[in-house]
């Protein structure tokens, strides 16, 4: 597993707190879970809470652009936190929805100038996926809120001047 993440974040200390929502596959929950609580407690340790009506269940990663991109259009949130998981089977399958949840949350992004973090887990192998969402520091659903929280905290400092 690839460890090449920021060694050392730049000071995300955001006043006021930004409100974000956490959209979250139903597929493959047992995985997509440990990416929950990862993001969760990422956004906790830097003072973000999540409310509960902020934390909407999508039923699969082809979903997430939609909805990610309908919660940006409502300038509620500074930033949508995208999480979910595709592993490879035996048809091409795989390779469509990761194509599809990938191209479109990056262009819901583009769209309404909203961060939204691509947390979906795209792996080989169920083994792959479970690592990835431990209760550990290379949660990835860590490193999907600290990427949208770290974009947030960038746009506020293009955005003020």
């Amino acid at each position: 597993m690839s460890t090449n993440t920021p060694s050392v974040l730049p000071d995300l200390r955001l006043d006021p707190a930004p409100r974000v929502a956490l959209v979250v596959s139903r597929f493959n929950e047992d995985v997509t879970g440990g990416l929950r609580r990862g993001a969760i407690e990422w956004l906790g340790e830097h003072g973000i809470a999540v409310a509960e009506q902020d934390l909407l269940p999508a039923p699969g990663a082809f979903e997430l652009p939609l909805l990610a991109q309908a919660l940006a259009r409502t300038r509620r949130y500074e930033g949508v936190i995208c999480l979910g998981c595709v592993i490879k089977g035996d048809t091409a399958h795989f390779e469509f929805i990761s194509l599809g949840a990938t191209v479109g949350l990056m262009q819901a992004g583009l769209e309404t100038g909203v961060p939204i973090s691509f947390g979906v887990l795209t792996t080989y192998t169920d083994e792959q996926a479970v690592a990835r969402s431990r209760d550990d520091a290379h949660n990835k659903g860590r490193e999907a809120a600290a990427a949208c929280v770290e974009t947030i905290a960038l746009l506020r400092r293009i955005r003020n001047g």
